[in-house]
């Protein structure tokens, strides 16, 4: 009898989850605040979130699914990751050294892994993600910005201002 015993499989679904959403974040903060790159912490946050949550999947469901033949459910989710890869690589913009639109972009790349965990019944795992999801919308922005103005103090950050996508 060993510690796997007590240990709930959901509840380490969520730690990799948010360990995924924490350590994206971390580098994004180093790109946004010490690179000085337009895409930060939500950003890198969410594509880490997103690429966690479709590996989750991917392994719930071929487990889930183990000996039809016929049903191949990980094709169509990897159409949808296609698909929507390129509708939000639509919605960024670049302007002279900005880019609007990277966070949308990662925002709606990670409600379509949220989605899919819904439609494959992984309903805790979904709500817990899309929680993490609007952690990363707000309370990082705000965390993000604190660094920012922390390091414009110290004379480290460059002198015009990163545009970033606030949604």
């Amino acid at each position: 009898m060993g510690p796997e015993q007590f240990i709930d499989p959901t509840a380490v679904l969520f730690g990799k989850l948010l360990l995924a959403m924490f350590l994206g974040g971390l580098i994004g903060t180093e790109r946004a605040v010490i690179a000085r790159q337009a895409a930060g912490t939500r950003t890198f946050g969410l594509v880490a979130l997103g690429a966690c949550l479709f590996v989750i999947i991917g392994s719930h469901v071929d487990t889930a699914y183990i000996g039809i033949l016929t049903f191949d459910p990980l094709r169509i989710a990897a159409a949808v990751v296609m698909g929507i890869g390129f509708l939000a690589g639509g919605l960024i913009i670049f302007k002279r050294d900005a880019i609007h639109g990277a966070t949308t972009a990662a925002g709606l790349w990670i409600a379509t892994g949220i989605g899919m965990a819904v439609g494959f019944g992984m309903y805790s795992v979904s709500i817990f993600a899309a929680v993490l999801t609007l952690l990363m919308f707000s309370v990082m922005w705000y965390i993000e910005n604190r660094f920012k103005h922390w390091f414009e103090g110290a004379g480290l950050a460059r002198d015009d201002k990163i545009h970033s996508d606030p949604h």
